[in-house]
């Protein structure tokens, strides 16, 4: 479905690993600093997925819930991001889904008491930034890696950003 990324560190790459954390089975961990996203299995384990992260200030920390689900989904930046970044105007109209879109092939929109954060787990078409602090908030991982993440991620999965 897509081209493999061979411009991303090897250390990103998705892999399964020891997980020693609390969060029970079924949760996704997000480690802002280390730059990985974390689904916890049962026995010790964890996928271990490499990601991109907001830059300093901008990204959501704490509990949320995945509320929702979107293959190809569109984008519009939020006030905020174009007053941040003036250049993003030109699509405050909004960019339909495709591979030209900045949330890549899926994502997941984190809630937290039944209301949308605005933040989201989702695709990226600049794969050679995972593993920095780039965005404007979300977190971002390849598009190989969304779409697996979104073939085990029910809605309701409980999501820890630390």
């Amino acid at each position: 479905m897509f081209s493999s990324t061979p411009r991303i560190s090897s250390r990103y790459r998705r892999r399964r690993v020891p997980y020693d954390g609390s969060e029970p089975p079924g949760t996704i961990v997000v480690n802002t600093y280390e730059r990985y996203l974390y689904l916890v299995e049962g026995g010790g384990e964890a996928l271990r997925y490499g990601v991109a992260v907001g830059e300093e200030g901008l990204t959501l920390k704490g509990r949320a819930t995945v509320g929702r689900k979107a293959e190809w989904p569109s984008w519009m930046p939020t006030a905020s991001m174009i007053r941040r970044k003036p250049h993003l105007a030109q699509y405050a109209g909004g960019v339909s889904g495709g591979p030209h879109n900045p949330l890549g092939a899926a994502a997941l929109y984190l809630y937290r008491g039944g209301q949308d954060t605005l933040f989201r787990l989702h695709g990226t078409n600049e794969p050679w930034l995972i593993g920095q602090a780039v965005s404007n908030g979300c977190i971002r991982l390849t598009n190989e890696d969304i779409v697996d993440l979104y073939s085990r991620t029910p809605v309701g999965t409980p999501v820890l950003v630390i």
